[in-house]
């Protein structure tokens, strides 16, 4: 049980991508990982393949300083994320801290938002959002799943062993 009681968030809404919040989520479990799930809202959602997931706290109720890390899976969901302040917000501090921010599939769209892509800095993601990476200053990579700095970076849903590989390495590491 490397990861005892550290509190990782995963970001949730509507139509996220169910596979690519219950995998890593159970993952970083089996590890010990205290696994919180943030939404706007505590109603239960459904993901995008028809799984309920239901919230067990408020992104709003999250502080950077009392989170280990921080997941955000993709899906739609991401794109209703960006929208509000305060995922932006708790995302950028996450970042500025170099806490871990795992990122995968369309997920990238809220770190797009949050403002956390350097120029030049690799990213990945669902090809969907690959302009999007770009014209944010990323250099597009078209890997499973690797590390920049802080960021863990999954591609699909197909990638999800390679991501969570990468994600609890970097979250054994510190």
């Amino acid at each position: 049980m490397r990861l005892q009681n550290r509190k990782i968030a995963f970001l949730v809404a509507e139509g996220v991508e169910d596979y690519e919040y219950f995998v890593p989520m159970m993952r970083l479990q089996e590890e010990g990982a205290l696994v919180l799930t943030a939404s706007l809202n505590l109603k239960p959602i459904k993901g995008k393949n028809g799984l309920t997931i239901t919230p067990d706290t408020l992104i709003e109720s999250l502080l950077a300083n009392e989170l280990f890390a921080l997941v955000i899976p993709g899906g739609w969901a991401p794109d209703k994320l960006r929208r509000y302040d305060v995922v932006k917000n708790l995302i950028k501090k996450m970042d500025e801290t170099k806490k871990i921010i795992g990122i995968i599939c369309h997920g990238g769209s809220t770190a797009i938002s949050a403002g956390i892509i350097k120029k030049g800095q690799r990213a990945t993601g669902s090809t969907g959002i690959k302009d999007d990476l770009v014209n944010a200053g990323a250099v597009w990579v078209d890997e499973a799943a690797f590390r920049e700095g802080n960021q863990i970076w999954g591609r699909v849903v197909a990638d999800i062993p390679d991501f969570n590989r990468e994600l609890v390495k970097a979250l054994i590491e510190g």
